[in-house]
């Protein structure tokens, strides 16, 4: 039996089929011409039944069968760009996605192609596109062929947001592993195979493998490349709770191994320095040691390789327009009713009268400081949550304390990295002990926020209101679940009828969380979401909100800045979102917080872009100024409560909490400058960018060969307001299960895509149909209804001389010369010359493109004078095919100079090119005749 090339046309089954490297010569791996990736097959030759075995064949030339109309030559030109999946250029994995990349978006891919064992961590500020970023490394390394398997280690959250992305934009079908699917999974495996080596493609759990049995048996059988999201919450804190030191023993159990590993995070530098070293140690153990910003240049400019920091002002830079919201921020203020202000008086009452103290060790002491400030949150937050927390108080003055070796040693009320901390602190309230005389007061005060007259929940609502009317969607941030449901219930027929209210929490699992925020995006009516903070992280909310509100405010400026960037990201369509704090003007605590943290937080990003991680020893300057208020008795006033008391406690430890973020600033200004990544200039990718869109094409050329397509199969689109509306009726039956049925659909060809369209992009199934159906249909024997002509002659006066123009298609085999991988590279090139063939007066290809885009004809010859043109220049063509042969030759040739200058770029590995595979495919031929009649 012959053996086939890489490349090479085989005819089987009726049917022509391009022949893929394969590793096994027993093993023929093919793909149908024009056909798409699911369809590639494989024969094992040995076994191969006779209908089988393969035949060589060529593609067939256009002849004057194929005479048809000009105009659909662009159509069949880009029909076949569009096709292509294995892409010429160096970039081998933008022909798999369904977006085009930005060029800010391809440094991560070149650092990471510079290393092997891939080591990178991707701590770009949110919103910027981080998971675009590693699974296009991902992408890429499966079509070099340098990995068959991955995996992305998750948050159980935003597992199901991982497969999303995966799907939707980079065309991989991944499973979800966790504790809810693994059997499921599991009963789907035939022999004695783990889910992890089963499935090539997963994301799974954390918490699922981060201990005990799954945990070895992943890391046995761990895939080449393993991605982990949210990894700040991975790291080696001192003190930390048992899980997350599993989280951390998990990653660097992977970092040992040989594995590639890229880790992502927004917020790499919790503002404490054990914690970031921890980080830099998963790149490499020597790393951990090294203190970065006082270290040398050499061993800066080492570590600055492996990292990946930048803001958005970084990202401006770039020869490219980044859509990024302008963001208002604002702090409205409320003023308590006097009644919700005797309740927050007379709990002061009760904790200047327990004389309690964050400094005494004494735990007794310690857990009464942290049991009245979670019940002073808990009441401030809501009427619900303190009427739960009151009342749960009330009811436990005999409870056994834990001896002082359980203490606390870190207000556990406080914001932390758990963001699903949303229940109240119960277990805090357990250990306190209060006098048993304060349990009737503790009633009586819940009693009295029953029906309280509520001015927070007023003010939230006005701001809502105003915001819908604006055509601004909310998200309201609340700190626990009984204030997320209380604000819903008091939202509840306040709001304009047509807005669709939603309460997610962290009582919910995290399928619930997706499929109702799922059936909201479904509706075309305004929308609130109320949520606690179990939403704060990696969720993906810009498409369907535009605004945030801070209903409680958060004691760590890290969790703000989380918040706001569920809407302030790439992707978000609105120019501007809103970002607004609420906080009690007579609450002291809240003055606290918000003058004392986040104002300085906001101040230092305003003047820097940096948003400063929490500074290492603020929490005990909040507990400082917390106790402050607490203790003092000026803090308390029947008519007003204020912060100007008369002591200097306060301003004392608002000095050194400005003091700490100056500090904090400083060291996270020298960080980022190390890991500035300026050594990858924008000119370095952007001509290999604009090659591959010239290529593949852009989206604009999408645009323009769907609404082209259309019309050319007899159906209906129109222009509709920021996309455009398809009426799928005429169209083919193929198409209807594209869109569920549906007789008319509203899409954008624009990336982000406005709220309530479907975005279609090259790599959509309805792209890959259209030209599937012209290509098939243009080259097929048989009856042809939906063909684009591959011949033509066109008299017209806008030449002065016969010009022909070729389209043709090329295959290119590249190999990896370190192992030997063959690599089949395509690309549609558009050729021509003016006079006869054999004077060589080519044409370059921007000439032949404006040509095919604007010429019409404007007479109408006789069928056979068209056949007796087209078929004297075919005979010259076929005369002096070595023309052809040249012209393949010289494209490989600068094919080989792109990935060339390419690997000057990354370094490394080598590719270069074997043979380009002969003769090429001539797609169609179209001669321009000069009108002289």
């Amino acid at each position: 039996m012959a053996n086939f090339n890489p490349g090479a046309l085989v005819r089987i089954r009726n049917r022509d089929w391009i022949v893929l490297p394969s590793k096994d010569k027993d093993v023929l791996i093919i793909k149908p011409l024009g056909g798409s990736e699911s369809e590639i097959t494989g024969i094992y030759l040995p076994l191969a039944f006779k209908e089988e075995i393969p035949s060589s064949t060529v593609f067939p030339i256009p002849s004057e069968n194929d005479l048809g109309s000009f105009s659909t030559a662009k159509l069949l030109f880009n029909a076949a760009r569009l096709s292509f999946r294995n892409v010429s250029g160096p970039f081998r994995c933008v022909g798999k996605l369904s977006f085009r990349p930005r060029a800010y978006q391809l440094v991560p891919l070149i650092m990471a192609l510079k290393q092997d064992p891939i080591r990178l961590l991707i701590a770009d500020d949110v919103g910027i596109g981080k998971t675009i970023e590693a699974l296009m490394i991902g992408r890429e390394l499966l079509d070099r062929g340098e990995i068959k398997r991955f995996a992305v280690i998750a948050p159980p959250h935003l597992c199901e947001q991982w497969q999303m992305e995966l799907k939707d934009k980079f065309s991989i079908d991944a499973v979800v592993v966790r504790s809810s699917t693994a059997a499921k999974l599991d009963r789907k495996i035939q022999g004695d195979e783990s889910i992890f080596k089963a499935y090539p493609f997963q994301v799974i759990s954390i918490d699922f493998i981060k201990s005990g049995n799954k945990k070895n048996i992943f890391l046995s059988e761990c895939p080449e490349l393993v991605i982990v999201d949210e990894v700040h919450t991975c790291t080696k804190p001192v003190g930390a709770s048992i899980s997350q030191q599993q989280r951390y023993h998990l990653v660097y159990d992977i970092a040992k191994k040989n594995q590639n590993l890229i880790m992502l995070t927004a917020t790499p530098h919790s503002g404490k320095q054990p914690e970031f070293q921890s980080l830099l140690g998963l790149l490499r153990p020597e790393y951990e040691t090294v203190d970065v910003v006082n270290s040398s240049y050499e061993k800066r400019r080492e570590i600055a390789q492996h990292i990946v920091i930048r803001r958005r002002e970084d990202i401006v830079k770039w020869h490219e327009e980044t859509p990024f919201p302008k963001r208002d921020t604002k702090e409205v203020e409320y003023k308590l009713s006097q009644d919700y202000l005797n309740v927050f008086t007379e709990l002061l009452k009760i904790a200047r009268q327990l004389g309690v103290s964050h400094e005494e060790l004494n735990h007794r002491k310690k857990f009464q400081y942290f049991a009245i400030l979670s019940l002073l949150r808990g009441v401030m937050s809501s009427p619900q949550a303190g009427i739960e927390m009151l009342s749960k108080k009330a009811q436990q003055f005999t409870t056994e304390i834990d001896d002082g070796n359980n203490v606390e040693t870190t207000n556990p009320v406080a914001d932390s990295n758990d963001i699903d901390s949303d229940s109240l602190p119960i277990n805090v309230l357990d250990k306190a002990e209060f006098p048993s005389t304060e349990g009737k007061k503790l009633n009586e005060i819940a009693r009295k926020l029953v029906g309280i007259k509520d001015n927070k929940a007023e003010a939230a609502l006005k701001i809502t209101n105003d915001w819908l009317k604006e055509g601004f969607n909310p998200i309201l941030f609340c700190r626990f679940i009984p204030t997320a449901k209380y604000l819903g219930e008091y939202f509840k027929d306040k709001l304009p009828k047509d807005t669709e209210l939603l309460i997610i929490t962290g009582e919910m699992v995290d399928e619930e969380r997706k499929e109702q925020i799922n059936e909201l995006a479904k509706s075309g009516n305004r929308k609130v979401l109320i949520a606690t903070d179990c939403l704060s992280e990696g969720i993906n909310l810009q498409e369907q909100f535009t605004a945030v509100l801070h209903y409680d405010l958060p004691w760590n400026p890290n969790r703000l800045e989380q918040r706001e960037g569920r809407v302030d990201r790439f992707g978000q369509m609105a120019e501007e979102v809103k970002a607004y704090l609420l906080w009690g003007a007579d609450n002291p605590i809240d003055s606290v917080v918000l003058n004392v943290l986040l104002r300085k937080a906001r101040e230092i990003k305003r003047q820097t872009g940096i948003s400063v991680p929490f500074p290492d020893d603020s929490q005990s300057i909040l507990d400082s100024l917390l106790n402050a208020v607490i203790l003092n008795p000026q803090a308390v006033k029947e008519e007003q409560l204020t912060l100007d008391f008369g002591g200097n406690d306060i301003e004392n430890n608002k000095i050194k909490v400005t003091k700490a973020y100056e500090q904090a600033a400083k060291n996270n200004n020298a960080t980022r400058s190390v890991f500035a990544q300026h050594s990858i200039k924008v000119d370095d990718i952007e001509q290999d960018l604009q090659n591959v869109d010239e290529a593949i094409g852009k989206p604009e050329n999408v645009r323009d060969f769907v609404l082209e397509s259309i019309h050319h199969l007899g159906a209906q689109i129109i222009k509709y307001k920021k996309g455009y509306v398809l009426y799928t009726t005429n169209l083919p039956n193929l198409f209807s299960k594209i869109f569920d049925g549906k007789d008319q659909v509203k899409i954008s060809f624009d990336s982000p895509t406005p709220d309530g369209y479907k975005y279609i992009g090259r790599n959509h199934p309805f792209v890959e149909q259209l030209c599937r159906i012209i290509l098939n249909e243009s080259v097929s024997e048989k009856i042809k209804k939906y063909s684009a002509a591959r011949a033509a002659v066109v008299p017209t006066d806008k030449i002065d001389i016969k010009t022909t123009l070729i389209q043709l298609r090329i295959r290119n085999i590249i190999q990896d010369i370190r192992t030997s991988t063959d690599l089949i590279a395509e690309e549609l090139i558009l050729w021509g010359y003016k006079g006869s063939l054999e004077e060589s007066n080519f044409i370059d290809e921007a000439t032949a493109k404006s040509l095919i885009n604007d010429v019409v004809a404007n007479a109408d010859w006789s069928l056979q004078r068209k056949v007796n043109v087209f078929n004297f220049e075919m005979n010259k063509l076929q005369e002096y095919s070595e023309i052809l042969t040249d012209i393949v030759y010289e494209r490989s040739k600068k094919l080989v100079e792109a990935h060339e200058r390419f690997r000057k770029v990354v370094g490394g590995k080598r590719y270069k090119i074997i043979e380009p595979v002969l003769p090429p495919d001539i797609l169609g031929v179209y001669i321009l005749m000069p009108n002289r009649t």
